[in-house]
């Protein structure tokens, strides 16, 4: 499934900070930083458990906010990109 999140973890206190810094470690691991706090995913539906699990053990549930959304296609045509192209091709080849 192709998701988009994003998030905004409240920085006021050194906690908040460490916990921005576990979200972001926890999205660059399973997608790619569209956005300072946007990311784009395409995860099986086990793996797309366990990352919101993960995610939800991390945030202060009335501090911060993170939203996931289930976005149909990332292919050509169908995200409109403005500026400095970011992201995978998720449909191309990768070379590891």
């Amino acid at each position: 499934m192709n998701l988009l999140v994003a998030y905004d973890i409240s920085t006021e206190t050194k906690a908040g900070e460490k916990r921005l810094r576990r979200v972001a470690r926890l999205c660059v691991a399973h997608g790619h930083r569209v956005q300072d706090s946007v990311f784009e995913c395409r995860l099986d539906e086990v793996t797309f458990v366990e990352f919101v699990r993960q995610l939800s053990e991390v945030i202060h549930p009335i501090e911060d906010n993170l939203r996931i959304y289930r976005v149909s296609d990332f292919g050509p045509g169908k995200v409109v990109n403005l500026g400095k192209q970011v992201g995978v091709d998720y449909d191309a080849p990768m070379i590891l």
